[in-house]
């Protein structure tokens, strides 16, 4: 057989060809591997001269004998191969939090800024030019070196499974990335803050992460279950998680799925912690574990004046209706800590940084510290030199100071924060006797006269004609009597809460013709079927009669009456459509 005027000899199966054909070109074919279906995978070259076409098959070989041709089939480009790798490869495989990043990374920075580039003919000039660009555009050091460590991992992704013959991201320059140095809180800070802690809910959350450095997902996620009040220890065991919300209302409400009135959380609320070390007990003060127990006792109360709006899951911090916080929300009652006190700005992380330097002043060893923090072997000495500051300010302060850190209240802090605060922030010296406000018979144990005094005073302006007195009783009769935990050290709470109820048939029809729709009444935190701090809460529920019941309460008139109207909606609906509602066919 001839081709070209020149007598062909058969090559070997699987050897490269160089040939002219008809069409006048010179034309090579090189086999570089094996198809997904088994059969050969030889490429084809076509050029003007038999040098050109030779050259471009001696490198398609040179390729092939080293593994980097790329594989056959279709042709990424960078916007399709991201989006591909985030969703189905990504996703199914890391944790919440590291593919929310990941989608960040992908669908706000690189598919705008790249995505047209095809996948073989990325270089890393571009990514370099790139990265510029974004942080002459408002973009931080840090976001432009986490979207390029989310394009490595990409991009490794495509060469290990052949879409790629190398990586331009392992060879461009990334974003220089200057760690900011951390200053500690300081003592005196660290007292402000927690002086200031004391006269809000929850204050024992901030003492955790000052005294022991817990992460934010730590302390959002423990549960009571977690803490051994007995042997004084905390065990870490799981972390909180962002909530990623959808719409429970059918996407009817015309609001973000953050901002639905019915919004879903679709996101699971914890996880495990990170690593084996990340699993770690904690020895924990006695001071503080004292103030966990206070807190456990405060959130009995709230458990009760939320009634059928709490829901009970177990964590140790919680909204005033038993859900676990939010971190975002959490994040704003830290600044809003730091704003109160009038203590300098900082991150909430900053904590941990302060807690990890008092160890290093205590002379804690290593060992203890590395369990302690949660630090992995192996990167515990580069973690140390990280979290823990030899400041001046902190250098200054000495062990006997820092024993005394978290609980020692100045007495000019004291005196101005008020009996609340010197409560909270640890044990404070107790009178022999307790004063008793008795209320038309409901009896308030106060720890000093004046508390009771006040009681009654705006208990006889609010309820003028029933009988209220102050009476003095031993602190050792009182307890005897099993009143130990309810000696109050301040005044209660009283504020003006707003009602609005209804009550519909089956039909939709409503019920409770007869009766107001709406109320107010002032309310005191004891008094647990009219009270609230909320500024308003609602919900619907289904009576054993099949009836709908709409309750709404809280202190914002507004608020109220607004609920009220989508209370009685979604009361109705329910009333209509049982099925709509999960709830049983009447």
């Amino acid at each position: 057989m001839t081709r070209g005027g020149t007598a062909q000899s058969r090559q070997p199966n699987g050897a490269s060809s160089i040939y002219l054909g008809k069409d006048g070109r010179w034309h090579g074919r090189v086999t570089v591997g094996v198809k997904d279906d088994g059969t050969p995978d030889r490429r084809h070259v076509s050029r003007k001269t038999r040098p050109e076409v030779t050259k471009v098959v001696r490198e398609l070989e040179r390729q092939r004998d080293k593994g980097a041709v790329r594989k056959a089939g279709q042709s990424w480009t960078l916007a399709t191969w991201l989006t591909h790798w985030v969703e189905n490869i990504a996703a199914p495989n890391v944790s919440e939090n590291t593919i929310d990043g990941y989608r960040v990374a992908v669908n706000h920075h690189l598919v705008p800024g790249l995505g047209a580039h095809r996948l073989e003919k990325l270089e890393p000039e571009h990514l370099e030019r790139f990265y510029k660009k974004m942080q002459a555009t408002g973009s931080a050091a840090g976001t432009a070196h986490q979207v390029h460590r989310t394009l490595r991992t990409a991009l490794n992704e495509a060469v290990r499974r052949g879409h790629a013959v190398r990586n331009p991201a392992t060879i461009a320059k990334a974003p220089r990335l200057e760690e900011d140095e951390v200053e500690p809180y300081s003592v005196e800070e660290v007292q402000s803050l927690l002086a200031e802690a004391g006269k809000h809910r929850n204050a024992a959350r901030w003492f955790v992460a000052l005294a022991l450095g817990l992460r934010q997902g730590e302390v959002l996620g423990m549960h009571w279950t977690d803490i051994d009040f007995e042997l004084r220890v905390i065990r870490v065991r799981r972390g909180r998680l962002r909530p990623r919300y959808e719409h429970g209302c059918g996407n009817r409400c015309g609001r973000k799925p953050g901002y639905c009135p019915q919004k879903i959380n679709v996101r699971r609320e914890t996880k495990s912690v990170k690593s084996r070390a990340g699993q770690r007990p904690i020895g924990v003060p006695d001071e503080l574990m004292a103030l966990l127990r206070r807190h456990k006792e405060e959130q009995g109360l709230e458990r009760a004046l939320a009634r059928d709006l709490w829901t009970e899951k177990g964590y140790v911090f919680t909204s005033p209706v038993g859900e676990p916080l939010n971190p975002n929300t959490d994040f704003h009652r830290w600044k809003d800590l730091l704003k109160a006190a009038g203590v300098r700005d900082g991150r909430l992380h900053d904590a941990r940084h302060t807690a990890a330097t008092v160890l290093l002043i205590l002379g804690i060893s290593d060992a203890v510290v590395d369990s302690i923090m949660g630090w992995e072997p192996g990167k515990s000495a580069r973690m140390r030199r990280r979290y823990q500051h030899m400041t001046g300010p902190v250098l200054q302060q000495t062990a006997a100071k820092i024993g005394a850190l978290l609980w020692a209240v100045p007495a000019e802090v004291a005196e101005e924060t008020g009996s609340r605060a010197a409560v909270r922030s640890g044990p404070a010296s107790v009178d022999s006797a307790v004063y008793l406000a008795d209320l038309g018979g409901r009896r308030l144990a106060f720890a000093a006269r004046q508390h009771a005094e006040q009681v009654v005073a705006q208990w006889s302006e609010d309820r003028p004609g029933q009988a209220v007195q102050v009476e003095e009783m031993g602190r050792e009769h009182w307890e005897a009597g099993g009143g130990a935990q309810l000696i109050r050290h301040e005044i209660p709470d009283r504020r003006m809460v707003h009602h609005a109820h209804a009550v519909f048939l089956t039909g939709g029809e409503r019920l409770n013709v007869g009766s107001p729709p709406r109320w107010s009444t002032w309310a005191w935190d004891f008094e647990l079927d009219l009270y609230t701090d909320l500024p308003v809460r609602w919900h619907t529920s289904r009576r054993s009669g099949q009836e709908i019941e709409a309750h709404v309460r809280g202190t914002d008139e507004d608020a109220v009456s607004s609920a009220y109207v989508e209370a009685c909606a979604q009361a109705v609906d329910r009333a209509r459509h049982p099925g709509r509602h999960g709830d049983p066919a009447v």
